[in-house]
């Protein structure tokens, strides 16, 4: 084999990458720069490959020794023939520059999925620090990164392009319902529900210091919060402007960073803490048991067990025919499977149907999708003969996720003004 001998400068020789004619075989050959042999590599290599041999061509240029004079001579008669990149490290590129470094770029370790334990989880939640979801996320995986997103739709963007291992987001509420926003995100991305934790909601009113009840004129916070406060809002004498934001902890930030002493915000108490604010009343929701469901995202379904209780989340859409949502729902009461929800959603890609077109008129009726979740495994045989009776019914059926059920116990939140 030829002797290694590596040029003086730490330059990448362009002119040693030899392009195959037309017409030629469709390989490549590449010779290194640092005068190794050349290596040929088909159309059909992997990648895999490529760098393995990478690696191991620059692992032999470390081990070797200086080169001497005559080799150095050698090197530089073609360094005007070609086009070279000399490397300059970046510390002394920064100092010569006298300008910050850019930010870091993602590495492999970055995209890499992270240990299931949740040491090192990446999991988004929308909102800023202090928001509900944030709380949640630190349930569902205690030790985690915290993520903050603006919006739903960035948390699922986030995992597909793995940003984040996880999302954690809000679907229902016991006092406000469901979130239809996340309803439909749900199916518009190809996401699979992992697990769910449910997280008592303890509302607060927040505001500046040094400011008094009478001196408010609006109250802003997230839509469902102002509805989960407004009827202790009225007995608070708070008869003000209510103003929807993006979340609570928003809300907060808002009211802290513009120095707003007219305006008070619904969030939680670290938001208080974080943003330097004033618990003027503790526990304002109407209801002490007001509880939030979050679901947790992954790219990646789990595999379901049967040794914990389960709980599976589906999405339909009925076909023609009398009576095929009662089909639908008959296939599960026939099995013992207890359904904990059912939800109707607008069919976006057919709105309407024709029903009949006669003389006198059109008669049409809307389009839903349906969203089902029930309490049994995908692993047992009830649920799978469940779904295929279901699909007999169906112009589209989706498994959503079968994840374990949170059964976490929990005490109503107390009340104090």
């Amino acid at each position: 084999m030829q002797s290694l001998s590596p040029p003086t400068s730490n330059a990448l020789n362009l002119k040693h990458v030899f392009r195959p004619r037309l017409g030629a075989s469709s390989r490549i050959s590449v010779k290194c720069a640092f005068g190794f042999e050349p290596v040929s590599y088909g159309v059909g290599s992997s990648r895999a490959d490529w760098q393995s041999s990478c690696a191991i061509l620059a692992s032999k240029v470390v081990s070797q020794e200086q080169p001497s004079a005559d080799q150095n001579s050698g090197t530089t008669d073609h360094k005007a023939a070609v086009s070279d990149f000399q490397l300059v490290p970046i510390g002394n590129l920064a100092e010569a520059n006298n300008k910050p470094l850019p930010p870091k770029p993602l590495t492999i370790s970055d995209l890499s999925p992270a240990p299931m334990h949740g040491s090192k989880l990446r999991v988004a939640y929308q909102g800023v620090p202090g928001a509900y979801s944030e709380a949640a996320a630190g349930k569902a995986y205690p030790n985690c990164e915290a993520i903050p997103c603006d919006q739903f739709e960035v948390a699922f963007q986030a995992v597909e392009l793995w940003i984040a291992d996880r999302a954690v987001l809000p679907v229902e509420n016991s006092l406000g319902g469901s979130i239809h926003r996340n309803y439909d995100l749900l199916l518009r991305h190809r996401l699979h529900i992992v697990g769910e934790v449910q997280l008592p909601v303890h509302h607060c009113l927040l505001a500046l210091p040094g400011v008094r009840k009478e001196f408010l004129t609006r109250v802003i916070s997230h839509p469902q919060a102002l509805a989960q406060c407004e009827h202790t809002l009225t007995k608070l004498g708070l008869n003000v402007a209510r103003e929807a934001v993006d979340d609570t902890a928003g809300a907060a930030e808002f009211v802290a960073s513009n120095n707003l002493r007219d305006t008070a915000a619904i969030a939680s108490a670290r938001a208080a803490e974080l943003y330097g604010l004033n618990v003027m009343a503790d526990g304002i929701q109407d209801d002490p048991s007001n509880v939030t469901r979050f679901v947790m995202l992954a790219r990646e379904p789990i595999i379901p067990r049967t040794d914990r209780p389960f709980k599976t989340s589906i999405v339909f859409a009925h076909d023609k025919g009398t009576s095929v949502l009662f089909k639908v729902l008959s296939a599960f009461a026939f099995r013992n499977i207890s359904l904990t929800k059912i939800e109707s959603r607008p069919h976006r890609n057919r709105p309407i149907r024709l029903v009949d077109d006669a003389n006198v008129g059109t008669a049409k009726h809307f389009e839903y999708l349906f969203y089902v979740d029930f309490e049994a495994s995908m692993a047992e045989v009830r649920a799978q003969n469940a779904l295929a009776e279901v699909q007999e019914f169906t112009s589209f059926l989706r498994v959503l996720g079968s994840y374990p059920m949170d059964m976490t116990p929990w005490t109503p939140s107390s009340r104090g003004d």
